[in-house]
């Protein structure tokens, strides 16, 4: 290859090294001509230079060629997918054909330049997870699967380049990255890329969180090693007696998973026992796993006391990824519980690897699970009429649950989402057997159609003629499938009975002899409450409203309206003047600077997440004028995904005021004396002002709102470690509204 005159010094040597990296990983899959064809088209695209660089300065080709290391090294995809990567961009460029294309490397190489070309258009219009682009994006995902690990090693590329970003590309980048794709990269058994996605996702979006949990985890890895180190010397010694070949090492848990143990258990740092797990890999071969695995478990539970309630079994049934292992928790030394892994080789490729790594051990069938997932994704693409966002939730529904598994009657098997009910298993089976199912037979046992099933019920429908889907359904289903199916099934039930109640009010109106005035109509339907027409002709079509009583209050209200058009003056449109109610603007200081180094901008604080001065925040363009929103407001995955384009920066600059109200929420004792200490605490705090306060208790458990205005984030903590530290309070949490 030639001299590239729009890398630098170091990217040119960065290229060249990478470049040979990834010809000699794929040197064994390549065919003879390969290298000579592609140096030929790269030296006429890099000459044209079609890669370029992006706004934020990101070289273009070496961007391509990290991605098809991940893709290759990481994921264990081969040639096709490689060359199809490296060329894709060429050909949107149209540096090359996609005829020039299909001569050199054959129709399947062509065929994912075609589809990445498809999902670039996406991206190039908006994000990814724009609701209007989701349909077609998902398509592309169902089409084919690699698509789908093309894409995973791309945003890995990009999110391993974040700080050569902009923040405001860095956090929307972020934010998709853990809304969609680390759950695909989790579908699909790429556990070490899905863990990092979303530690790179927390670090860009909450560094404050991710580094606390970095720091800590620093100062805490001497007495951690050891600790590992004494727990896995005895079984290292058992195993090495009985002969077994392994390889056994500590895994501290991903950053990510921390942080979501002190969210969900709301305990400090030191509070978490299970910051790490032992995992013990047997080189062992293929017909000898199982046996040899069990054999593993039962010398670590001779050992240390096993806890029956955390102990899962994916060997004897994998997961439908095709994840395999057997996990179980033991109580080691200093009466602390330690996660064990059981697994070998083979199973421990499979879980870093995820599904490349089935096609390299022919015989283990592992892909149908994913056909049965990409179908689900394709019937609910097929029922066209679905709501974009609830579109988006069915398909991430399946994507991070836990699985059990049940049996039909005939002794099949079938894996369903930890949760999942009757109804969910009938619609598993087939769409007709779900619409119909009135209740089933659950190890023998009549139980109704909501039941939850758990591991190992074998389940027998019952089924009726006259049943069909009902709304309520959706309450207790949890697969998508079961979803996607009954909001089929009640959309056109729906279509049906609104058309059947329109034909009867105009046949009435016709019987009487009354023309019906349309915008009259609008008008009455409105003002009787209904927030959409159809609302109102299925309270029709279920009798719940009379078609004689509409008609004589459509008249009514049609003689009141000509009657006061009579006595009004008509007047232009242009004279309209109305004033409404304005939020207060909170721009009497530069506070906040807005976007790139914009001062004096109006906006307002958000009334859903309630920031203030310290927090992390960024700014939503809406209706109403700039809206500034915590970076972890409940709204804000959404706001990123599906309106990304309206984001836009927001710090904060000088100093905050007393101006800023929060509510926090208190768990303590049921004693009076306990929240007077609290109202003690907050009223000798400087900058902090007590609003109001409300108190309930139940079950020997006070939980209170106390409302204060505070100055910054730094006086509200220093406040909620003084209330925490108060006798008898339990917990301190700090509410969104």
């Amino acid at each position: 290859m030639d001299t590239i005159e729009f890398f630098t010094p170091e990217e040119k040597k960065t290229f060249f090294s990478k470049y040979r990296l990834l010809l000699r990983s794929l040197y064994s899959f390549l065919e003879k001509e390969d290298i000579r064809k592609m140096k030929e088209l790269m030296k006429r695209v890099v000459a044209l230079d079609c890669y370029g660089r992006d706004k934020n300065g990101i070289n273009g080709l070496l961007r391509n060629i990290d991605t098809a290391l991940i893709a290759t090294q990481e994921i264990g995809l081969k040639r096709t997918s490689a060359i199809a990567l490296l060329l894709y961009r060429p050909v949107l460029k149209k540096a090359i054909t996609i005829e020039e294309v299909e001569q050199k490397f054959g129709a399947d190489v062509t065929l994912i330049v075609q589809r990445l070309l498809k999902t670039s258009d996406l991206y190039a219009r908006n994000t990814a997870v724009n609701s209007e682009n989701f349909h077609h994006l998902l398509f592309s995902f169902a089409e084919d699967v690699r698509v789908i690990l093309l894409m995973i090693a791309d945003r890995l590329c990009l999110m391993r380049m974040g700080k050569q970003m902009q923040e405001d590309d860095r956090i929307r980048l972020a934010t998709e990255a853990s809304y969609l794709y680390a759950p695909l990269a989790h579908r699909l058994g790429l556990y070490s890329i899905k863990s990092e996605l979303e530690d790179l996702s927390l670090k860009y979006t909450d560094r404050k969180q991710y580094d606390f949990i970095k720091r800590k985890l620093n100062e805490t890895k001497r007495s951690r090693d050891a600790y590992i180190a004494e727990f896995i010397a005895p079984i290292k010694q058992k195993l090495t007696e009985a002969g077994f070949k392994f390889d056994i090492k500590g895994r501290t848990k991903s950053i990510y998973s921390i942080n979501n143990k002190l969210k969900k258990q709301q305990v400090e740092f030191e509070g978490i026992y299970d910051l790490f797990a032992i995992r013990i890999v047997l080189d062992t071969p293929f017909e000898k796993e199982r046996s040899e695995c069990w054999q593993v478990y039962s010398i670590i539970t001779d050992m240390y006391q096993p806890n029956p309630k955390r102990m899962k079994d994916w060997i004897s049934i994998p997961k439908t990824n095709g994840y395999e292992s057997l996990h179980i928790t033991v109580m080691g030394p200093q009466n602390k519980w330690v996660e064990v892994q059981i697994r070998t080789r083979r199973m421990d490729e499979i879980a870093e690897r995820g599904l490349a790594a089935h096609w390299k051990y022919k015989g283990v069938k592992a892909e149908s699970g994913l056909d049965e997932f990409l179908n689900t994704v394709r019937a609910a693409l097929e029922a066209k009429e679905n709501n974009p966002l609830d579109l988006m939730q069915d398909f991430k529904m399946d994507l991070y649950k836990d699985e059990i598994y049940v049996f039909t009657p005939t002794g099949e098997l079938i894996k369903l989402a930890k949760g999942a009910t009757v109804l969910d298993f009938a619609f598993a089976i087939h769409t007709m057997l779900g619409s119909k199912c009135v209740s089933a037979k659950v190890n023998g046992k009549n139980v109704p159609i909501k039941y939850t099933l758990n591991n190992g019920d074998s389940v027998s429908v019952i089924t009726s003629p006259t049943q069909c889907p009902k709304r309520d359904w959706l309450n207790f289903v949890v697969t998508s499938k079961a979803r996607v199916k009954i909001k089929q099934a009640l959309k056109e039930e729906t279509v049906k009975a609104v058309e059947f109640a329109k034909e009867m009010l105009q046949r009435r109106f016709k019987n009487r002899k009354i023309d019906m005035d349309e915008p009259t109509m609008m008008r009455y339907i409105k003002k009787k409450g209904f927030k959409t027409v159809t609302d109102f002709y299925i309270e029709i079509a279920e009798e719940r409203l009379d078609p004689n009583q509409v008609i004589d209050e459509y008249l009514e209200a049609f003689r009141k309206e000509t009657e006061a058009s009579e006595r009004t003056e008509v007047r232009s449109a242009e004279e309209f003047v109305t004033t409404t109610p304005v939020e207060v603007i909170s721009t009497n200081k530069d506070i906040l600077v807005i976007d790139k180094n914009l001062t004096g901008i109006e906006y307002k604080l958000a009334k859903c997440c309630n920031p203030i001065y310290g927090d992390e925040v960024f700014g939503f363009v809406s209706t109403q004028g700039i809206k500034i929103h915590r970076m972890d407001c409940p709204n804000a995955q959404e706001m990123f995904s599906r309106f990304g384009y309206r984001i836009i920066r927001a710090k904060w600059s000088g100093k905050g005021d007393n101006g800023y109200t929060v509510t926090l929420r208190v768990i303590g004792r049921d004693d009076i004396a306990i929240v007077t200490n609290i109202t003690s605490v907050i009223g000798k705090e400087s900058n902090v002002t007590l609003r109001s306060l409300n108190i309930s208790s139940i079950d020997g458990l006070f939980q209170g709102n106390f409302t204060v205005s505070v100055r910054d984030t730094t006086a509200l903590t220093m406040l909620t470690k003084k209330i925490k530290a108060v006798n008898g309070v339990k917990a301190v949490e700090r509410l969104n509204s």
